[in-house]
C-alpha cells in the first residue's frame, strides 16, 4: 500500500506543477493532496504544523490565482471584458505551447478591452495589467508546486 501511496502522491504532485501553468487544471489543491497522500503512508510523516501552514498557503494562493489578473487589470484601468478576454486568450494560447499562454492572455485582455469600448492604449495597458497578475500568480504557484516536489523526493531520498 506504501508503494501506491507514493507513486500517487507522485503523479499528483507532477499534475500540479503542470496546474501551474495550465489553468483548468488546480495545481495547487493536486499538489497539496499529493503531500497528503505521501503523508499517509507509513513511511514518511510530516508534522501537522508542517500540513496546516501549506494549507493555508494553498488557500492564499488559490484566492489569489483568480485575484491578481483581475487586480492587474483593475490596477492599470481593465474593465470584467479584459479579465474574461485574458481567460479565453489564455485557454487559446494552450493550444500554442508557453509563448502562446502568455501571448493568449495578454492578447484576450487587449481584445476584450476592445470590445468594451476602449480605446487601444487603454486596451494595451490593461491587457498588460493583466498579463502581469497572471505571470505574477503563475510565478507563485511554479514555487509551491516546485517545494512540494522538493519534500516529495528529500522524503524519498530519506527512506531509502
Amino acid at each position: 500500500m506504501d508503494i501506491f501511496l507514493i507513486i500517487l502522491a507522485g503523479i499528483f504532485l507532477v499534475i500540479g506543477l503542470l496546474g501551474a501553468v495550465i489553468p483548468i487544471l488546480p495545481g495547487l489543491p493536486f499538489s497539496y493532496i499529493g503531500l497528503l497522500l505521501l503523508h499517509f503512508s507509513s513511511k514518511i510523516e510530516f508534522t501537522l504544523t508542517f500540513l496546516i501552514v501549506w494549507l493555508i498557503v494553498v488557500i492564499v494562493l488559490q484566492v489569489l490565482d483568480n485575484v491578481l489578473p483581475a487586480w492587474g487589470a483593475k490596477y492599470f484601468g481593465g474593465s470584467k471584458w479584459g479579465v474574461w478576454g485574458s481567460f479565453v486568450g489564455l485557454f487559446v494560447g494552450l493550444f500554442f505551447g508557453p509563448i502562446g499562454i502568455l501571448l493568449g492572455s495578454f492578447l484576450g485582455a487587449v481584445v476584450g478591452e476592445l470590445i468594451y469600448g476602449k480605446p487601444i492604449e487603454e486596451a494595451a495597458r490593461s491587457g498588460f495589467g493583466t498579463f502581469i497578475g497572471f505571470i505574477a500568480s503563475t510565478i507563485a504557484k511554479l514555487i509551491i508546486s516546485g517545494l512540494f516536489i522538493f519534500y516529495y523526493i528529500k522524503e524519498l531520498i530519506n527512506i531509502l
